[in-house]
C-alpha cells in the first residue's frame, strides 16, 4: 500500500464515523412542490402578499398546464406544439416558516419553469428567467419573515410559436428551498473530476467554492470524506480555510481513493462527496454529492475510450415530455422508458435539444448511460417561423444559462460530452463563428475535463455549408445526417477523415427506422393488382439504417450515433396527427419494429423478431414480404408448419484466420447483405413462426397468429409505490385472444376505473392520430394496446385498476402504495 494511502486510511479511524454527520441546524434541502395555487390566466396583482386565491386550484408541482388541455387544430403553438394550448398561468405557495430558519440563509431552487418566469416573494420581485430548460435560484434571505410567507410565480407561454417541440407550460420541474447557516457551500459548489484512474487507484480532485455572508472573517475546516455505494467511508481529506468578510472562496483538494469501483455501463458504481464547514465543534454546513470514478479519452483514431477500453455510443436522442404526462415527467416515467432502451442496447443519450431535469442524469448515473448534455436549439439566428424562440434572449443570457447548466451537470459521470447547440444556423456566417468561440470558452473554463461538439447539419451542403474556422473549434465534429448531402449518402465519415486526419468525429443525429407501431400499409384492395405484395413498409429508413451501421460499426474512428429518435414525442407534426412518430418506441414506450434491428446488432442475448402481423383478412393467396431482425446464426420461417427456408445474417463477417479456410469462430454462411431476413408468403390463415438457431440449438422463437379479440390484460411495471403524489405505476393493457396472445389489429374503447388511493395521471395508446384528452380515463387500443398511469394520491393503501370494453373480458390488478420512511424531506417538515 502506498504511502499515502496508509495516510489516508489513518486519517479515515482518527476521525471516526461522525465526521459527515451534522445537526439539524445545517444545510436542509427541502422540496416545496406540495399545495401550490394555480389559475390558468393572467391575474393582476397576484403577486402582492395580501392578494385572495382562495378561489384557485390547489395542485402539487412539478405540473404542465398545457397537457391538460385539448388538441386543436387552431391551437397558437400549432403542429410544432402538438396543436395543445399554452398562454399565461400563476402560481402561489403559503410558506409557514418558524424561528429557526432566522439568522439562516435560503435561496430558492427551480429546476424548470417553461418559460419566462416572474418570480416574487411577500410582493419583492426577485427576478425574470427567459429559458425554460435551465434550472435557476434566487436568494431569499432579506425577504423572508417568520410565519406566513407568499412565494408568486408567473410563468408567460403565451408568445406563440416559441418551440419547433412540445415544450408544455408551467413548473414542470421540482422547487426546492435550502435553507444554511451564512458560511455555507454555494449553490451548486461543488466541483469533483477524476484526472488519473485505474483499477488500483483514483485520484480525485475537488474544487468548493464556500461562502461567507458574515462582515467579518471567519476560519473554518473544510472536511470531506468520500463513501462508496454501500455508504463505507474509503477516503478522507481535510483543509484549513480562512474567508474574508462578505466574501466566496474556492479550495481545492485531492483526495486518493485505493482499489476504486470504476463507472461503467455495464456496472455504474457510485461514490458521494461529503462536505462540510466545520468550526470548532459544531458543523455549519453540509453538502452531499453523488459522482462516479471513471476516465474519458477521445482519440481520432480509435473513437471513444471509457477507463480506457474502447466503447462505441449506441445513442438515441430523446426530447424531453413523457407523451401523457407531458412535459412534468415522474421519475419513474424516465426510468421505465430508459430500461427499455437499454434492453435494446442503447448506452447513450443525447438531450435534444436542452439541459434536462437533474433527476433524468441522476438516472443516467445509476442505469450507466452516457450522456451528451445539451445546451440549445437556437443561438442569435431564427430558426423557421418560430419567432419568439430563444434567439430573442440569447446575446443577453445565452452565458448565464450555460454556467448554471455546466455547474448543475458536471459532477455527473453519466455526462461525456457537451452539446453548445443543434443545427444552428450560424454555423454559415462569420458571426457564427465567434459566438461558438465564447461558448467553447466557457465550456472549457468550467469544466475542462469533457469536450465540446455541435451537432451540425449541412456540413456538406452546396448553399448553406458549416464555416471551417466553426468546425475548427469544435473539440468533436459533430454531424447530422452524415449521409444526407452530395457523395456522403455513400461516403459518409471518410470524405472528412480524408481531408481532416485530426477530427475526431461523432454521428450527432442520424436517420433512425422510423414509421407508426404496428402500422402497415395495404398496396391495394384485393381485387386490384392481386399480384402486388400485400403491404409496403418503411423500406427507405430500415435500408439507410442498415447502412448507417454497417459504417459506423466497423470503423473505430466514428465515435458512435445518435438516432433520431429513441422514443416519440410530442409536437413537430401536422394535423391531424399530434406527434411525431420517428423514435423506436411509440409515445407510450412500447417497442416499435425498429427498436427490434437496433437489439439485433447491439445486444448479445438471443432474439428474433417478425413482422408484420399475421392477420390479413380478405387477401389470402396475395404475397406478403415477412421481415425479421435478429442476432441468432440462422433463423427459419414456419407457417402452419411448412418450412419457407433458413437464412442467415452474419455482420461483421470473419476473415480467415490462421490459414486459408479456417476461422476463429464457427463460420455461418450468410445469405443476404442486408442486416434483416426477409420471405414472401403467401397469406393463409394461421401460425407464422420464427425459429433462431446458435451453434445449430433453438434458442428464440416468435410467433404471430390470426386471431380476434376476446379479453383484456394488465401488467404493471410496479406492484408498490410511495404514498406520493409525485410516485406513479405504469399499466399496460393488451387486447388478447382466447389464448392470450396480442391481437395485433385491435382498437377496442377501454375505460378504466380506478379505486382506493390513486388517481389516472394519464392515458396513451401511441396512436399519433388519437387527439382524445391526455386525461381522459377513456382510450382505444391502438394495434392491441394502450398505457394508463396511476399516480398516489399520497395516502397509504391498495390501488385497484379495472379495465373494461364492451363485448371483451375485463381484467384487474392491485398496486400497492405505502408510506416510505426513506421519503425526501419537505417544507413542511420545518415545522
Amino acid at each position: 500500500m502506498k504511502l499515502s494511502h496508509f495516510l489516508q486510511l489513518f486519517f479515515l479511524l482518527l476521525i471516526g464515523p461522525t465526521v459527515w454527520c451534522a445537526g439539524p441546524d445545517t444545510h436542509q434541502h427541502l422540496l416545496m412542490d406540495y399545495n401550490w395555487k394555480f389559475a390558468q390566466s393572467d391575474v393582476q396583482g397576484a403577486e402582492r402578499q395580501e392578494f385572495d386565491d382562495t378561489g384557485w386550484r390547489t395542485l402539487n408541482l412539478p405540473h404542465d398546464w398545457s397537457i391538460e388541455g385539448e388538441f386543436k387544430e387552431d391551437a397558437p403553438t400549432k403542429g410544432n406544439g402538438g396543436f395543445l394550448p399554452a398562454g399565461i398561468g400563476w402560481y402561489r405557495k403559503h410558506l409557514d416558516l418558524p424561528a429557526m430558519t432566522k439568522g439562516r440563509n435560503l435561496w430558492i431552487e427551480f429546476d424548470g419553469v417553461y418559460m419566462n418566469s416572474d418570480v416574487w416573494v411577500n410582493g419583492e420581485h426577485l427576478g425574470r428567467h427567459p429559458y425554460g430548460y435551465t434550472s435557476f435560484n434566487y436568494n431569499v434571505t432579506r425577504f423572508i419573515k417568520k410565519g406566513e410567507n407568499i412565494i408568486a410565480v408567473r410563468v408567460d407561454n403565451s408568445l406563440q410559436p416559441n418551440s419547433r417541440w412540445y415544450s408544455g407550460s408551467g413548473i414542470y420541474r421540482h422547487v426546492w428551498l435550502n435553507v444554511a447557516g451564512p458560511v455555507h457551500i454555494a449553490p451548486w459548489g461543488t466541483y469533483i473530476t477524476t484526472p488519473s484512474v485505474d483499477s488500483l487507484s483514483a485520484t480525485i480532485e475537488v474544487r468548493t467554492s464556500i461562502e461567507n455572508n458574515l462582515s467579518v472573517a471567519r476560519n473554518v475546516l473544510l472536511r470531506s470524506v468520500i463513501t462508496n455505494g454501500a455508504g463505507d467511508k474509503v477516503a478522507a481529506f481535510e483543509t484549513p480555510v480562512s474567508l474574508a468578510p462578505s466574501g466566496t472562496m474556492d479550495v481545492k483538494q485531492t483526495i486518493k481513493v485505493a482499489f476504486p469501483s470504476l463507472w461503467s455501463i455495464e456496472r455504474p458504481s457510485l461514490y458521494a462527496l461529503h462536505s462540510s464547514i466545520v468550526e470548532g465543534s459544531k458543523v455549519e454546513d453540509n453538502l452531499i454529492s453523488p459522482f462516479g470514478i471513471r476516465s474519458i479519452e477521445y482519440d481520432r483514431d480509435k473513437g471513444f475510450l471509457l477507463n480506457g477500453k474502447h466503447v462505441k455510443m449506441h445513442g438515441m436522442c430523446l426530447h424531453h415530455d413523457a407523451g401523457c404526462l407531458g412535459a412534468a415527467v415522474p421519475e419513474q416515467a424516465w426510468k421505465r422508458r430508459l430500461q427499455i432502451l437499454k434492453e435494446m442496447g442503447c448506452n447513450a443519450i443525447r438531450t435534444a435539444h436542452n439541459p434536462p431535469a437533474p433527476e433524468f442524469l441522476d438516472l443516467c448515473d445509476s442505469l450507466g448511460f452516457l450522456v451528451m448534455d445539451e445546451a440549445f436549439d437556437e443561438w442569435e439566428i431564427q430558426k423557421g417561423q418560430v419567432e419568439y424562440s430563444y434567439h430573442l434572449y440569447f446575446a443577453k443570457h445565452s452565458q448565464s444559462d450555460l454556467i448554471s447548466m455546466i455547474h448543475r451537470d458536471r459532477n455527473h459521470p453519466s455526462v461525456v460530452l457537451w452539446s453548445a447547440g443543434n443545427e444552428v444556423l450560424d454555423q454559415g456566417t462569420d458571426r457564427g463563428t465567434e459566438v461558438l468561440r465564447a461558448l467553447v470558452a466557457t465550456f472549457h473554463r468550467e469544466d475542462p475535463s469533457r469536450p465540446v461538439t455541435v451537432a451540425n447539419d449541412r456540413i456538406a451542403d452546396v448553399d448553406y455549408p458549416a464555416k471551417p474556422r466553426f468546425l475548427e473549434l469544435e473539440d468533436i465534429v459533430g454531424y447530422n445526417y452524415v449521409d444526407r448531402w452530395l457523395t456522403r449518402r455513400e461516403l459518409y465519415y471518410s470524405v472528412d477523415r480524408h481531408d481532416h486526419p485530426d477530427w475526431k468525429m461523432i454521428g450527432t443525429e442520424n436517420v433512425g427506422i422510423s414509421g407508426v407501431r404496428g402500422k402497415y400499409t395495404i398496396s391495394d384492395p384485393p381485387n386490384v393488382n392481386p399480384d402486388r405484395p400485400i403491404f409496403l413498409y418503411d423500406y427507405n429508413s430500415m435500408i439507410r439504417a442498415e447502412q448507417l451501421w454497417r459504417v459506423t460499426s466497423v470503423n473505430d474512428y466514428v465515435i458512435g450515433d445518435f438516432m433520431w429518435t429513441g422514443i416519440d414525442y410530442l409536437g413537430e407534426a401536422r394535423w391531424p396527427r399530434k406527434s411525431s412518430s420517428s423514435g423506436v418506441l411509440d409515445l407510450c414506450g412500447f417497442p416499435k419494429d425498429g427498436y427490434y434491428f437496433y437489439q439485433s446488432q447491439w445486444t448479445d442475448k438471443p432474439m428474433v423478431h417478425l413482422f408484420p402481423h399475421w392477420n390479413w383478412a380478405g387477401h389470402e393467396g396475395r404475397v406478403v414480404p415477412v421481415i425479421a431482425f435478429s442476432n441468432c446464426d440462422t433463423v427459419e420461417l414456419f407457417l402452419n408448419g411448412k418450412s419457407f427456408g433458413a437464412k442467415s445474417v452474419v455482420f461483421p463477417q470473419q476473415g480467415n484466420s490462421g490459414g486459408w479456410n479456417k476461422f476463429d469462430h464457427p463460420y455461418v454462411a450468410a445469405t443476404t447483405s442486408d442486416l434483416h431476413l426477409s420471405w414472401d408468403v403467401p397469406y393463409e390463415p394461421g401460425a407464422l413462426k420464427a425459429i433462431g438457431k446458435k451453434d445449430g440449438q433453438v434458442v428464440t422463437e416468435e410467433v404471430h397468429t390470426t386471431s380476434g379479440p376476446a379479453a383484456l390484460r394488465l401488467s404493471t411495471d410496479r406492484n408498490d409505490i410511495t404514498a406520493d403524489a409525485r410516485d406513479i405505476a405504469n399499466i399496460k393493457v393488451e387486447v388478447v385472444d382466447d389464448r392470450g396472445l396480442l391481437v395485433p389489429g385491435a382498437n377496442n374503447l377501454i375505460e378504466f376505473k380506478v379505486e382506493g388511493e390513486g388517481t389516472v395521471a394519464g392515458t396513451d395508446n401511441g396512436d399519433p392520430q388519437d387527439r382524445t384528452r391526455m386525461k381522459s380515463t377513456l382510450r382505444n387500443a391502438f394495434n392491441g394496446l394502450a398505457l394508463a398511469v396511476i399516480q398516489s394520491t399520497g395516502t397509504g393503501g391498495i390501488i385497484r385498476v379495472t379495465a373494461v370494453s364492451e363485448d371483451l373480458k375485463p381484467a384487474a390488478l392491485q398496486v400497492r402504495s405505502h408510506i416510505s420512511a426513506a421519503g425526501v424531506n419537505t417544507v413542511e417538515s420545518l415545522r
